[in-house]
């Protein structure tokens, strides 16, 4: 019996940020720049008979917290809600603070809690030597995946010390 022989060395690099991202408007910028800007230079490609962009968003999540308080300031119940869209959470969190059967629920006063909020994207992006790697962009970290040259994390990386969000 014959066994696994390694052939490649495929990294995963995470940039811890010192401040999370301050709000969804400003991660959806930062995200929405690598797809339109392109800054790491990939291109378009082609497999399984299916055209890809050179940069492509492939996954979303964002994550509502809301709270509920009562006359006091102090707070008698929380609730967490997710979205698979940025349309989704902006919606989705307007109708959860004017929910008032919710609130009446809770025995408090609903509000959103943005420093308790979470999103995270995943871009793909189709480097010119040929390989896929990905970036996965969360309010506190940005993690490069998938990536056996380090030009790759080279890149990313002078593009993320541009950004002052990304610091």
């Amino acid at each position: 019996m014959t066994d696994f022989v390694q052939s490649s060395e495929i990294k995963r690099a995470v940039r811890k940020l010192s401040s999370p991202i301050a709000d969804v408007a400003t991660f959806n910028t930062i995200v929405q720049s690598v797809i339109t800007q392109n800054p790491f230079g990939c291109v378009a490609y082609m497999t399984a008979g299916e055209n890809h962009p050179a940069v492509e968003k492939t996954k979303e999540a964002y994550t509502a917290r809301i709270v509920y308080q009562n006359d006091d300031a102090v707070i008698v119940g929380t609730g967490t809600h997710k979205f698979d869209s940025l349309a989704g959470f902006s919606t989705g969190a307007t109708a959860l603070l004017g929910a008032a059967a919710l609130t009446s629920a809770h025995g408090g006063t609903a509000a959103h809690d943005t420093d308790g909020d979470t999103y995270s994207a995943t871009v793909k992006c189709h480097d010119p030597n040929g390989e896929i790697f990905g970036l996965v962009f969360a309010r506190d970290q940005v993690t490069l995946s998938s990536y056996e040259s380090e030009d790759i994390r080279t890149k990313v990386e002078t593009w993320a010390d541009s950004v002052p969000e990304l610091a």
